[in-house]
């Protein structure tokens, strides 16, 4: 049984850019964590997703109210080049992907000196054995359950296993990493995750929270339910 708090992390790619700032104002007014913020550069993935000034228009509008953690997901070529930068726009987590560095253990480093929470994520082709040397110093390990890059993706059930290791491992080590999914996460994906495989976190998408019929504040009660 988990008893972990779950851990909800907005995935703020789903909002359309001509309200956006109206849309987070809701947002910050629920019980959610953790707002997800995807920097892409079109090269490491086959897309392009937010800017450092989305990130610091949301770091303004919860500095205001609620005060949530903001976290940036780099998905970008040598993202230690920009660490810095996302650190002073206001980002609380930075995740990296390993594939993307050529000593992301480096990386890591940087954004523990930046005083900042780090983050691994994984791939769903990412063996445990390329990042294992690197969990003790990993805050927050994310797997990710669709191939990256874009929104509203279905989860891929061979991924779970993956999720069943990092826990495994987590427990034999002694650490203490928060373990959380992105992509694909549905109702029946979260309960099972998180009751069955020692998940916390969730990268909220079109699945549960955006484009739904109730209101952010009585979808975020409902998932905290599962």
């Amino acid at each position: 049984m988990n008893n972990r708090r779950k851990l909800l992390c907005p995935s703020i790619l789903n909002l359309p850019t001509d309200c956006m700032r109206e849309e987070i104002e809701k947002l910050d007014a629920t019980d959610m964590d953790i707002y997800h913020v995807d920097i892409m550069d079109g090269t490491f993935v086959n897309n392009f997703g937010m800017s450092v000034r989305e990130l610091e228009m949301i770091r303004r509008i919860t500095d205001k109210g609620a005060h949530k953690l903001i976290d940036c997901h780099m998905m970008v070529m040598h993202p230690h080049r920009y660490v810095e930068k996302i650190a002073q726009a206001g980002a609380d987590i930075i995740y990296i992907h390993p594939e993307s560095e050529l000593i992301p253990s480096a990386t890591l480093e940087l954004i523990q000196l930046q005083g900042k929470k780090t983050g691994l994520i994984l791939n769903p082709c990412t063996a445990l054995e390329m990042v294992k040397d690197m969990l003790p110093i990993t805050d927050y390990v994310m797997i990710m359950a669709v191939n990256p890059g874009f929104a509203g993706r279905t989860f891929m059930s061979y991924t779970r296993q993956k999720f069943t290791e990092l826990n495994q491992y987590r427990e034999q080590k002694g650490l203490d990493y928060h373990l959380l999914l992105d992509g694909g996460a549905t109702r029946e994906v979260i309960t099972d995750l998180y009751h069955n495989c020692g998940v916390e976190g969730f990268v909220l998408g079109k699945q549960e929270l955006f484009f739904q019929k109730e209101d952010y504040a009585t979808c975020i009660d409902r998932i905290r339910e599962f």
